[in-house]
């Protein structure tokens, strides 16, 4: 095992075993370094593995702390992997999507929110108004994210929202001969989840979800389009 992998396998089991706990400040570093019997620039190394994962956090002025291990921050911290997975490995995150939102979607129907049809209903208006690719994926994350939000759990939204940023970038309505078409679809799908809810009605709500889920799946398969990149200045 190389030094560094010695140092992060050290710093996991006394996080996991609770040896060292949320919010829990390091051992000084010489201590840490002589009880994983590691150097110092393993065990810096492996520290900044684990910030970047967002499960360590360095305090100027008072050393270095384990995070609160939020599963809802850590989860987002997965964009970074998650961004450079192909369209194969994408459509396999959409199966998961489609389960963890189509319960997001019942939780949502079921916990009975009066202002959610609403504000949901607004962002619809917006959507089906609008041709503009850009505007349509992020009306669309909006509109996806306010439900699972208003599901109560904070990973699954994290969770999704992060499946969901990977996939946005397989654009699927930017003008073409298809895009009409598929937007009547989207916008019908967004419609009955948006009915589902407005019914409080949460069986029909997951159902809803599923299918409009599976719809896009489909689409991707069909169409196997090139991911959009941001180019940069």
């Amino acid at each position: 095992m190389a030094a560094t992998d010695k140092a992060l396998a050290g710093l996991r089991q006394m996080i996991a075993s609770g040896q060292l706990g949320p919010g829990a400040k390091f051992p000084p570093e010489p201590e840490l370094c002589d009880h994983l019997g590691v150097s110092r620039s393993s065990l810096r190394e492996a520290a900044r593995s684990l910030a970047a994962l967002g499960v360590i956090e360095s305090r100027h002025g008072s050393g270095t702390y384990v995070s609160a291990l939020d599963p809802a921050e850590i989860i987002s911290r997965f964009s970074l992997s998650v961004e450079l997975i192909p369209l194969a490995g994408v459509l396999e995150l959409l199966e998961v999507r489609r389960v963890l939102e189509s319960h997001a979607t019942a939780a949502a129907a079921a916990r009975q929110d009066p202002e959610l049809a609403a504000h949901l209903g607004d962002i619809l208006d917006r959507l089906e108004a609008t041709t503009d690719a850009t505007e349509i994926q992020h009306l669309d994350a909006e509109f996806h994210g306010a439900i699972c939000t208003a599901g109560g759990n904070p990973t699954v939204t994290a969770l999704t929202g992060v499946i969901r940023g990977r996939g946005g970038h397989y654009r699927i309505f930017e003008p073409g001969e298809d895009f009409t078409a598929i937007k009547r679809a989207s916008d019908r799908g967004h419609r009955a989840i948006l009915a589902a809810i407005a019914r409080r009605d949460p069986a029909a709500a997951s159902t809803a979800a599923s299918a409009h889920i599976a719809q896009t799946e489909l689409w991707l398969r069909a169409l196997r389009p090139e991911p959009q990149v941001d180019h940069l200045d």
